[in-house]
């Protein structure tokens, strides 16, 4: 339940403390070794033969400079890996791992069949679609990288695509979307740029004792012939700088150990959760059972060979790299005990693999279509007691969910699919997306958009604006999540004039609803970090108490959605009910406009996970007051929610409710 989903998150943001705390405890062993050595070397010259070197008496002001220098190349390392990894995101993970960014254009069977299936894990989820990278490796494997769903990125072997059938690939891609709900891929990408500190002292040791080797065998004969003159200095400087690449070295050694005692401690739990998470979503315990066997199975199990691998060894969905006899420093728990807690009765026999099974589907089978559409879901109420109970679904997909994005995909015109999937279409999709139903209206867009966007893409928007208004409701915000892979892919120069064109469309239609402007701002909020300094909100309030301001907005706005003036104070009353200790206010309509409820929505996204679902349950609850909630209604709720940070899968008939 969704009650799992904010405890996943409370956990998530304890581990990351944690972290710091062992961290700092481990920086602080590593500078009082430093500074300990340091007094003993000292004390060690002053007595030894080199008195150019030893001359001076003892203090500790060398000691203690050597403990800061040591401070400040772990800070300055640490710093520098994180703003470099906040700048890239899960796209800089993915390509220093050799990653390959797939595109549904010129995609082969295999990498087809996994672009299918991260797309229709994430519309399942509720989150956008992340960008799909393939590593050049004959591992099973896979990862996802990210600070969040907006740069969040997945990543998958060459032997998983290979080796895996499609219910296995599902099981480890779920398992991925698991880590990217649940926080845990926030907190590997921290634990990466937190660690590269203390790993640094060790790239600098062998640099450093690189330079003296190469150095000292091309001076050696000058320093014979003119050590004599400088009582053996030269000589001792080069022991000296010697012996502080050597404890370097050591000190890198450690921290490569500590670091792996650290990445051990917070990830291996996380692991049993995301997998059973996984099965969760699949509601086929075989797929990921039968992945992780195919694993035990191969030759190459799932190690990399990139050299880059190491610093990320606690991200990957199996152990990627060697962590030495003992298991001491493993990262994931031992593939036997996982399949175990999958499949009970294993019998402990790892399947022989030899090569990769050859599929003989049709392209319409890779895709993962079942064949025959549904009803309308545009024309039919999404039953109340589904929305209602919405915020149970946060962050908890299922097999339902996934059946239901498999078919909506099967459903939305291959026009319209085929456009969304790459960068150029992908502009026209959205800018049809946002096109107003009269006539006069829409022409004023069209006129806003000439003038900024290129031609050939108005051109398109213009074909494909009569399908787009054929396409139901519920396929709205779905397209925009599958649209945002293909617009991460724009250059910066295509990005600028994205946005101008973008909000030119939005605000030439003056009418512009609460539902397109919920659109608009779910894309924005996603795609604006890949191009743009943005500053993620993080956690600023644990408590309602200061913000009963943009509560009411919020509520309001809401209660305003769909309802009367009469039945907007009662929805209003009913939501207001889940705050009793706020005093809140309803809005005139008149003062419910979308500046001040984006001005809300900003300042409610810093609040507390928890105090977030509170929110939705809130709007759930003004949405449901009248009895009827059509898909309009629906997949508004779903926008809002996803601007607090909570995704919420497609609201649909049949999905497990209660009490929250």
């Amino acid at each position: 339940m969704a009650t799992d989903f904010f405890q996943r998150q409370d956990a998530a943001r304890r581990s990351t403390a944690w972290l710091v705390v062992l961290f700092l405890l481990g920086v602080v062993g590593i500078v009082a070794t430093v500074v300990v050595v340091a007094a003993f070397a000292s004390q060690y010259f002053e007595r030894s033969p080199y008195g150019a070197l030893g001359s001076y008496q003892f203090d500790w002001r060398y000691p203690i400079a050597a403990g800061l220098i040591t401070l400040l190349i772990i800070t300055g390392g640490t710093l520098f890996k994180i703003i470099m990894l906040r700048n890239g995101g899960g796209q800089s993970v993915a390509e220093r791992l050799g990653g390959r960014r797939l595109l549904h254009d010129g995609a082969g069977y295999d990498e087809q069949k996994l672009l299918n299936v991260v797309e229709e894990m994430a519309l399942a989820s509720g989150v956008p679609t992340p960008p799909v990278y393939l590593l050049n490796e004959q591992g099973i494997n896979a990862f996802a990288a990210g600070y969040s769903p907006s740069d969040a990125v997945i990543g998958v072997t060459r032997g998983a695509v290979e080796n895996l059938s499609r219910d296995q690939l599902q099981g480890v891609i779920a398992h991925e979307f698991s880590h990217i709900l649940n926080g845990d891929m926030r907190m590997g990408i921290r634990l990466i740029g937190i660690l590269h500190g203390i790993l640094l002292l060790g790239l600098v040791g062998r640099w450093l004792f690189e330079i003296l080797i190469r150095g000292g065998a091309s001076s050696s004969g000058y320093n014979r012939r003119h050590s004599s003159d400088k009582g053996g200095a030269g000589g001792g400087s080069i022991l000296v700088f010697l012996g502080v690449a050597i404890v370097l070295i050591i000190l890198g050694a450690i921290g490569s150990f500590v670091g792996g005692l650290i990445k051990a401690a917070v990830s291996r739990q996380r692991e049993y959760l995301a997998d059973a998470s996984a099965v969760q979503f699949t509601r086929n315990p075989g797929g990921i059972g039968g992945a992780l066997k195919r694993i035990g199975g191969l030759a190459s199990g799932s190690q990399l060979r990139n050299p880059n691998a190491a610093e990320a060894s606690h991200m990957f969905f199996a152990q990627g790299v060697w962590e030495g006899f003992t298991g001491l420093m493993a990262t994931h728990p031992p593939l036997g005990k996982r399949i175990l807690a999958i499949d009970p009765q294993w019998d402990g026999k790892f399947p022989r693999v030899e090569a990769a099974p050859q599929s003989h589907v049709t392209a319409e089978g890779a895709a993962g279509f079942a064949g025959g559409g549904g009803p309308d879901a545009g024309q039919l109420e999404v039953p109340v007691e589904t929305v209602d109970h919405a915020v149970d679904q946060i962050g908890e997909p299922t097999q339902l969910h996934r059946d239901y994005a498999r078919d909506l995909l099967q459903e939305i015109p291959p026009a319209v699919l085929s456009s969304v999937r790459e960068p150029y279409g992908a502009r026209a999709v959205v800018y049809g997306l946002l096109l107003d139903d009269d006539p006069s209206v829409r022409e004023a867009q069209f006129a806003a958009l000439s003038e900024l966007a290129e031609a050939d893409v108005v051109r398109l928007t213009r074909e494909l604006a009569p399908v787009l208004d054929a396409t139901t409701v519920n396929a709205r915000l779905p397209l925009v999540d599958l649209a945002l892979p293909s617009l991460r892919a724009l250059s910066q120069p295509q990005y600028d004039r994205f946005r101008k064109s973008f909000w030119a469309l939005v605000r030439a239609d003056e009418r512009l609803g609460l539902f397109e402007w919920t659109l608009a701002q779910v894309l924005m909020r996603h795609l604006a970090p890949q191009f743009e300094a943005v500053r993620s909100p993080g956690v600023q309030y644990y408590g309602l108490q200061k913000l009963g301001g943009p509560v009411s907005a919020l509520l309001s706005a809401m209660a305003h959605a769909g309802h009367d003036a009469r039945q907007a104070a009662g929805a209003f009353q009913a939501a207001a009910g889940h705050f009793p200790d706020l005093q809140l206010e309803l809005l005139p309509a008149t003062q419910s406009g979308l500046s001040s409820l984006q001005d809300a929505l900003a300042k409610l996204a810093t609040v507390a996970p928890r105090l977030r679902g509170q929110l939705v349950d809130a709007c759930a609850e003004s949405i449901c007051f009248d009895g009827h909630v059509n898909a309009r209604e629906a997949e508004l709720l779903r926008g809002v929610s996803d601007l607090l940070d909570c995704p919420m899968p497609p609201l649909v008939a049949g999905q497990t409710v209660g009490a929250a």
